[in-house]
């Protein structure tokens, strides 16, 4: 059983009514930001608005204005103003401006260099998705290959990617994107959600998003080598689909309901038009939303504490293994290339979240700069998660335990083939998990089908004549922290063997653990070797215990840094990718890990940058924590990868309540075993 709560509100385009420096941007916002802009320029000139974001207030006037909020004050309202990063209709013109919405000014509206360039808008790529395939010279490469008549083509506009190569059509300084195509599979051509990732073509057109031209036609490298053949008859192999109608799906699986009789433990208050303020076993914290970041987490406390002033996922980047071009180039920056809040799920109830849901739809800009709806972009719900802790007493058997409680705050992101399930997941014990799941379809390129057994050294094959390349995911999570207040400071724990003492350590069996402050903004790392664990902490405000300072762990994954070499594009790009975490002084214009723009990005503009300013961090630090995957893909991945899961924990020690099962009301089942008295197993 689920149920669901949505507020119409969110999906409408309508005069603000409740004012808060921390709400995300109405419809009459983003169409006055607009026109203020658009009154600059001739009226023949037509803009092209392509990220309009929150420019929030500066940190130290935001932070008066939720402590005098909290103390039940009416703080004096801050100003609302907007980031804007716009074109100037077809041509490569960027801007950037900050328009002031409360006075109705721009202070800042500059042209940007030729080799800056926006992200893709979603309009764009679609167009792209029908022209490239109506221009003559593609259609003149696809009839080489003599493909069934009755053929659909399918197109996946990719990011280009930098390599610093421009001679005669190899470009890299202007805006492009590498046209990927497939096929559908010719039995089923109709059939618009089928798998075309199992029919990979070798021809990858290079179209430009500005004018829609085409500059060239690659030709892919489809052996071992790096020699691409020449375009002939290409023999498609089998369907590979993952929609339930071309399944024989298992039939024993009986339903699972989550019923919460009594409702949901959370209540929902409204801060602002579209943002919402969560209240849940003594945590409260604000949901914002915006084009590029999708969910962000604002005011967090728990029990009236101050936690954590701001989190968000701030970038991803997805860098591929095969170094033969074109691609050697394939590297995706899903959030600076497209945006969190572009790409978030429509989310289903019943299907993406279970149990009695509250969703939050959401508005953003479209390329006038009229607002769009983004439904459902969030959901919110509860899950039981186990045993957070128990204890039996074995003298008495008497046993003490108590479920896990939590609260699920989830977008899904799609962007292109892959989905990501990001959730900020808070529960009773003072938690925050950040959580990744990684599903979705293997981005999937053409192989000689005489290779199908062969090993290869850049990818796994994974369905006859599809290669599937290594890659990486790596993700930057942004914490801006405020444990117990102001003056926060980053440390690690590291634990060391004592030497052999005849007094002290007579056995030779005793380590102890040392503390060390993070100075300076820089990047650092985990050392298994020495269980070294970073922590934030508040050394102005000490446990009543202990006397040691309050702080939050961070539960940090290991990972394997970036592969590509010190000189490649993909690690000057990828600024975050080679230490665990980064840490730097608190400025107003660093939200982004690899910088505001990122679609083919030089580098040098992004958190490793910044961290080497070598700055004391005076009490105002910004935590990056960067955790990822090394994916070598499996036949099993394929049509769809079941998801892989990552998480980083920011963890404390506090109270919570007791099982019972009154309260639960558990069945016990008689009727589930089988002739030889086992469980059934799900197979």
């Amino acid at each position: 059983m689920g149920s669901i709560q949505n507020e119409a509100d969110g999906r409408q385009a309508k005069t603000a009514s409740i004012y808060h420096p921390l709400g995300p941007l109405t419809g009459d916002e983003f169409t006055k930001c607009a026109a203020i802009l658009q009154a600059l320029w001739p009226e023949e000139t037509t803009l092209r608005f392509k990220s309009m974001l929150l420019l929030e207030p500066p940190k130290k006037d935001l932070i008066s204005y939720l402590d005098a909020e909290r103390s039940g004050q009416t703080p004096a309202p801050l100003d609302r103003a907007v980031y804007v990063a716009y074109y100037i209709q077809s041509t490569a013109k960027l801007h950037e401006a900050d328009v002031n919405l409360t006075d109705d000014t721009v202070p800042r509206n500059v042209r940007l260099g030729d080799g800056v360039h926006a992200p893709n808008d979603p309009e764009e790529v679609f167009a792209i998705e029908k022209l490239v395939l109506q221009n003559p010279e593609v259609q003149k490469a696809l009839a080489k290959l003599e493909l069934p008549k009755q053929t659909q083509i399918v197109c996946d506009p990719w990011i280009y990617g930098s390599d610093g190569v421009n001679d005669g059509d190899l470009r890299d300084d202007i805006r492009l994107l590498q046209c990927y195509l497939y096929a559908r599979d010719p039995n089923n051509p109709e059939e618009a959600d089928g798998c075309h990732y199992a029919f990979p073509l070798p021809i990858p057109p290079v179209m430009s998003p500005v004018d829609f031209s085409l500059l060239r036609i690659d030709i892919l490298p489809t052996g071992l080598d790096h020699t691409p053949k020449p375009l002939q008859s290409l023999k498609l192999g089998p369907p590979n689909e993952y929609i339930p109608e071309a399944q024989n799906l298992r039939t024993d699986l009986k339903p699972l309901q989550v019923v919460q009789p009594e409702g949901a433990s959370f209540k929902v208050k409204k801060f602002s038009d579209l943002g919402r303020t969560i209240l849940w076993q003594k945590w409260d914290f604000k949901i914002g939303f915006n084009a590029r970041e999708g969910m962000v987490i604002y005011d967090v406390h728990y029990d009236d504490k101050s936690l954590f002033h701001r989190l968000s996922l701030s970038d991803m980047a997805i860098p591929y293994a095969d170094p033969r071009a074109p691609y050697h180039r394939k590297a995706a920056f899903d959030l600076g290339d497209v945006g969190a809040g572009i790409v978030a799920n429509d989310l289903k109830l019943g299907c993406d979240c279970l149990g009695s849901i509250y969703y939050m739809s959401e508005l953003l800009n479209d390329t006038k700069g009229n607002p769009r709806e983004v439904p459902n972009a969030i959901c919110i719900h509860e899950v039981d998660d186990g045993i957070l802790w128990k204890h039996t007493n074995y003298r008495t058997k008497r046993g003490v335990l108590v479920r896990n409680r939590e609260l699920v705050v989830q977008t899904i992101l799609t962007v292109a083939n892959y989905e990501y399930v990001l959730a900020w997941i808070f529960n009773l014990s003072g938690d925050i998990t950040y959580e990744v799941r990684c599903t979705g379809i293997l981005s999937t390129q053409p192989l000689d089908p005489e290779l199908t057994h062969e090993e290869h050294p850049y990818g796994v094959v994974v369905h006859p004549g599809v290669l599937a390349a290594y890659h990486q995911h790596f993700f930057s999570l942004r914490i801006d922290p405020r444990v117990a207040g102001n003056g926060n400071e980053v440390v690690y724990d590291e634990a060391y063997a004592l030497p052999r003492d005849k007094i002290a350590n007579p056995n030779g069996t005793g380590y102890t653990v040392k503390r060390s402050q993070v100075p300076k903004s820089g990047g650092y790392d985990l050392d298994e070797t020495k269980n070294r664990v970073y922590k934030i902490t508040n050394p102005n405000i000490r446990n009543a215990v202990n006397n040691y300072p309050v702080g939050y762990k961070l539960h940090i994954p290991p990972m394997q840094f970036l592969l590509a070499d010190q000189d490649s594009f993909h690690r000057k790009r990828a600024e975050f990718t080679d230490h665990n975490l980064y840490v730097t002084r608190y400025r107003e214009d660093e939200l982004f890990a690899v910088g505001t723009f990122t679609n083919q990005s030089r580098g040098g503009t992004g958190v490793r940058s910044w961290a080497d300013r070598n700055e004391e961090l005076e009490g105002d630090p910004v935590v990056w924590v960067n955790f990822g995957i090394n994916h070598f893909p499996r036949v099993e991945d394929f049509p769809v990868m079941p998801m892989e899961r990552i998480t980083v924990v920011l963890r404390p020690a506090i109270d919570v309540p007791q099982s019972e099962q009154g309260v639960n009301k558990s069945v016990l089942l008689k009727d589930v075993e089988d002739e030889e008295g086992c469980c059934l197993a799900v197979r």
